[in-house]
């Protein structure tokens, strides 16, 4: 027997949505969709969502209600996170998202969650076709608004976690104002990320991962640029073997790069644009760290990940 579920994950950045059909506890795929919305966009300096930023969810989530209605989709979760967590005014935010997801299931209703659990729902997603031996597992989900680090096993079982108070729009709006942003910039937030990172190495023991995993639009992006792909293609991303230092290569162009150029890349989506450097930063420290701490000198790309989580959480 099978189940059809939905599952929305609405990011700091990014509104995604995937259906899916549950069988013997593995997902089938129907569809899958992302968004640019920038919901968390000036968050982190007010302490609210901007109308405009609610309004851009509110029409990407209803064009998603229709999506699932088509589908017939039986159970749904919605999830939001860092952003949500922060928002003063979060209240229009799930008041706007019960209405619209009313229409799919009735009594649905978005939730926040705690950076833990979005480590383990991300984790999850991300090991479930890893080879086990390559255990344990860091698994990176660069958001937004946080970085969660996860350390854990093929079965799913996390050792350790760590929700990051950093992520690609976070760093850019608090540290790279410039285009392209200057060496002084750059360098305030390789500090910031220090010292977000610290907290995270200091509880969760990445020594003693054998496999460096990163998931979300981020390192998806770095990837395919690394590949040399000419355009976004999931295929070729989901599960590569990327050299770290081809990863660092990447980052170190789009930091210095102008926005406009970045714009032109094939694989870049339009709403990564302004913010991929910011997230570039933090995966070159990461990478420095793990070496430093596990000898890792590879990085897996997955295209699952907390989304694939909260499917097979419903």
């Amino acid at each position: 027997m099978s189940s059809r579920v939905a599952a929305v994950d609405c990011g700091t950045n990014s509104i995604r949505l995937l259906i899916a059909d549950v069988v013997e506890g593995r997902l089938r795929d129907v569809h899958r969709e992302m968004r640019i919305v920038t919901l968390g966009e000036g968050v982190d300096a007010t302490g609210q969502f901007a109308p405009a930023a609610l309004a851009r969810t509110e029409i990407a989530l209803s064009d998603y209600a229709a999506v699932m209605r088509e589908h017939g989709v039986g159970k749904l979760r919605m999830v939001a996170t860092s952003a949500a967590r922060d928002a003063g005014n979060r209240d229009e935010f799930f008041a706007m998202t019960a209405h619209v997801l009313g229409t799919v299931v009735p009594g649905a209703v978005a939730e926040v969650i705690s950076g833990t659990e979005e480590a383990a729902l991300s984790f999850r997603g991300a090991v479930g076709e890893l080879d086990p031996a390559a255990g344990p597992f860091v698994v990176v989900d660069l958001g937004g608004g946080s970085t969660e680090v996860v350390l854990g096993d093929s079965d799913g079982t996390v050792t350790a976690s760590f929700s990051a108070d950093i992520g690609c729009v976070r760093l850019t709006e608090r540290c790279l104002h410039s285009d392209p942003p200057t060496a002084a910039e750059v360098d305030a937030a390789r500090a910031v990320v220090c010292e977000r990172l610290a907290e995270a190495l200091a509880a969760v023991p990445v020594q003693r991962a054998r496999t460096w995993v990163g998931v979300a639009g981020t390192f998806t992006t770095l990837a395919a640029l690394a590949l040399g792909l000419p355009e976004y293609d999931s295929e070729r991303i989901h599960l590569s073997r990327n050299a770290v230092g081809d990863i660092v290569r990447v980052c170190d162009e789009l930091i210095a790069m102008p926005r406009a150029t970045r714009a032109l890349l094939g694989p870049m989506h339009p709403g990564r644009v302004n913010v991929i450097g910011g997230g570039s930063i933090v995966v070159e420290e990461l990478a420095r760290e793990f070496a430093q701490r596990a000898g890792i000198d590879e990085l897996v790309v997955s295209e699952h990940d907390i989304l694939d989580g909260i499917a097979l959480s419903v």
